[in-house]
């Protein structure tokens, strides 16, 4: 879509997409932030509404300052939404947004349901809500590489206290789950054929039952936003639809203990005409499960003026 909202008639649709945890590099955002006033609005608007220094941890900061996700959440998310704010100060908008995790908070930004402080705040209060259940109750997290969906899902119902956590791509689930049955089931998963599997630098079982009194106690934070209507259409990772305002707080809150289903929600996305997909914020990793998903869309991934500028050539002829 171009600068005055005219869609293209060859070049398709646009998503937006919104990276989630893992994502962290030094000095993110540093370079449109200093350059793009309106990018600088949210890293100081941030700050003052989470109650720490985005700027100084995004700028200047060793990732090993970063990691903790109480602090990892909000410094994605307000870096995020300032290259977004870079974006959107050249007068584009996409017809979908989509995040992965934790970049859903982005995507609801960017699809005018919460301002961007807002969101960050409530980000802060999930990061940490996430990291004391981790402490209370450790768990872990694997990539499983090679393997067809239904097969990881067979392990992990044969196996107690492990399930699919992450939907990236085909031949890339990660399981979540206690220690000891994330092993088991990466061993299974290897004498099932899988080329290989990772094990995440994550201390909790994110996106499992395990976390479930993460939910719970991030779920007053969520009670004390009223989400406005959303101006362009938001693509759940929980159900793989598109939804309403009316289910932001049910979705939010089931979320953290909810697979992500990028894979279906992507392909959903393409089935309603989306050819271009925009990833905003550090690296590229959404970029690249994208192009796993489907070779034949175009992908851009937007992290720094380079990027940006490639980004406005390309969104200004789709």
């Amino acid at each position: 879509m171009n600068a005055d909202g005219v869609e293209g008639q060859t070049r398709g649709k646009v998503a937006f997409c919104f990276p989630g945890q893992g994502s962290l590099e030094a000095g993110m955002g540093r370079e449109i932030a200093e350059a793009v006033p309106e990018a600088m609005a949210v890293f100081e608007r941030g700050s003052e509404s989470c109650g720490l220094d985005l700027r100084t941890l995004c700028f200047s900061s060793p990732v090993e300052d970063m990691v903790d996700t109480s602090i990892q959440q909000p410094a994605l998310l307000a870096t995020s939404l300032a290259i977004l704010a870079a974006i959107e100060s050249l007068g584009f908008m996409p017809d979908y947004v989509v995040g992965h995790s934790v970049g859903e908070f982005a995507a609801l930004s960017a699809g005018k349901a919460i301002e961007a402080e807002d969101a960050i705040a409530l980000v802060r209060e999930r990061g940490l809500a996430m990291a004391e259940v981790a402490k209370e109750n450790p768990g872990a997290m694997a990539a499983i590489l090679g393997l067809e969906d239904e097969v990881v899902e067979k392990l992990c119902r044969e196996i107690h206290c492990v399930w699919p956590a992450n939907y990236n791509c085909p031949g890339q689930i990660v399981i979540s789950g206690q220690t000891e049955a994330v092993e088991e089931c990466c061993e299974e998963a290897e004498r099932e054929g899988a080329r290989r599997t990772v094990k995440l630098p994550i201390s909790g079982a994110f996106h499992s039952p395990l976390v479930a009194r993460a939910a719970e106690r991030f779920r007053p934070a969520l009670a004390k936003v009223r989400f406005g209507e959303l101006q362009i259409p938001f693509m759940s990772t929980v159900t793989a639809c598109l939804e309403s305002r009316q289910k932001l707080s049910s979705l939010l809150v089931d979320q953290l203990t909810a697979p992500v289903r990028f894979t279906q929600a992507t392909r959903g996305l393409i089935a309603d005409g989306v050819r271009t997909f925009v990833e905003i914020g550090p690296g590229n990793v959404l970029s690249g499960l994208v192009k796993r998903i489907d070779r034949s869309v175009e992908t851009i991934s937007v992290n720094n003026l380079a990027s940006l500028k490639k980004a406005e050539e390309v969104l200004t002829v789709v």
